[in-house]
């Protein structure tokens, strides 16, 4: 066999550590002679090195698209709660992380433009049926012709122009939440309440007590993370390969764990953003891990998973461009003597390298845990 590391005797210097009563360490040597381009190695360096034989083996390789995102929650879960009209925060009881259900008080504005609104219900309500009356008896003189067209016509604009601000008037009201009935009783009030759209957990709150908040002004978030998804940012060249279905496996870098999570492929954009990417938004298989809103996450996408023939990637040594193998050609005298052969490499991942030439291996003992090739 050809030689590919061109000394005559190399040398590897191993630490060994000897327990008795105190520790020990001593240098001991592992030596190749160019002749048989091999290794020996002692069974105490072989244990005391922690090595580990092994054969090559049949592994599942994923081909991924790495991609980086981060947790998020449907449109329809956040909701950013606001005043119809702005005013002062009179009374805001809750704190970020307060649980609140839909539909329940979230805190109250005071304004005096509230009170002339109502004014303006009452009077124009007030008109309103002495308005009808008189549009329908001008109707009635105009159809027996004792009254003219033009007195007609300006009863009738009058009544729908009054109708029609009394509609505006009392749709706004509904909408600041102020019952018209009992406006129309004379109870008039400057104060509003604020109430939450859905049921969820808040998570800022931006209004205190006293503040004046304007009508643009977010006074609350509140989310609902009963389904939390991923929402990923894909480059332009990886955006073909991305499938509906497609398993995401996913960390939280930031987080102490080193857990692995699982997720799959929802739905996948349609165009390409100004940066060059694509969005892909992607559904947990279990939605109950305690992830939070708009934690980083970094995932991978399996765009394609096919069998190999492949060896620990601590198992294959390179030196210039080439890569090496210890292979177990006997053992005596407790003595491990290796052949250092050449292999031709594929596919690659975080745990295993694809062996291409497999053939001249097979079913051959490989140093898989601590293996070394020799220094000159």
């Amino acid at each position: 066999m050809k030689r590919y590391i061109k000394t005559a005797v190399f040398t590897l210097l191993l630490s060994l550590t000897v327990g008795s009563c105190g520790t020990k360490t001593e240098k001991t040597e592992i030596t190749a002679t160019s002749e048989s381009n091999s290794v020996e190695v002692s069974s105490q360096q072989f244990e005391n090195s922690s090595m580990a034989l092994g054969k090559i083996s049949t592994v599942n390789f994923n081909e991924t698209v790495k991609t980086n995102g981060y947790v998020d929650v449907p449109p329809a879960n956040k909701a950013e709660v606001s005043a119809v009209m702005g005013g002062y925060v009179k009374r805001s009881p809750f704190l970020v992380g307060d649980k609140v259900v839909k539909g329940q008080l979230l805190l109250t504005i005071e304004n005096p433009d509230f009170i002339e609104i109502q004014q303006n219900y009452l009077e124009i309500s007030e008109q309103l049926t002495y308005l009808k009356s008189e549009y329908e008896r001008q109707k009635t003189l105009f159809e027996e012709k004792i009254t003219s067209q033009k007195s007609y016509l300006k009863a009738e604009s009058d009544y729908k122009s009054a109708k029609a601000m009394y509609n505006g008037l009392a749709e706004k009201l509904r909408m600041l939440r102020i019952n018209t009935e009992t406006v129309k009783k004379g109870n008039l009030t400057s104060v509003i309440a604020v109430y939450a759209p859905i049921s969820g957990v808040i998570s800022a709150v931006y209004a205190s007590v006293g503040k004046f908040m304007n009508t643009s002004d977010v006074l609350m978030e509140i989310i609902n993370d009963e389904h939390k998804h991923l929402e990923l940012t894909v480059f332009e060249k990886d955006a073909l390969k991305i499938k509906e279905d497609q398993t995401i496996n996913f960390k939280i870098p930031e987080t102490s764990q080193s857990k692995s999570y699982e997720a799959k492929v929802h739905l996948i954009g349609k165009a390409i953003d100004k940066d060059r990417t694509v969005k892909v938004h992607g559904h947990l298989v279990n939605e109950n891990e305690p992830f939070l809103v708009g934690m980083f996450v970094e995932a991978s996408i399996v765009t394609s998973s096919k069998q190999i023939k492949a060896l620990p990637l601590n198992a294959v040594l390179e030196d210039n461009d080439n890569y090496f193998v210890l292979v177990l050609n006997s053992k005596e005298n407790d003595v491990f003597k290796f052949d250092i052969v050449k292999v031709e490499t594929g596919l690659k991942n975080e745990d295993f390298i694809q062996i291409l030439n497999t053939d001249e291996l097979k079913e051959k003992e490989i140093l898989t845990k601590g293996a070394f090739l020799p220094v000159e």
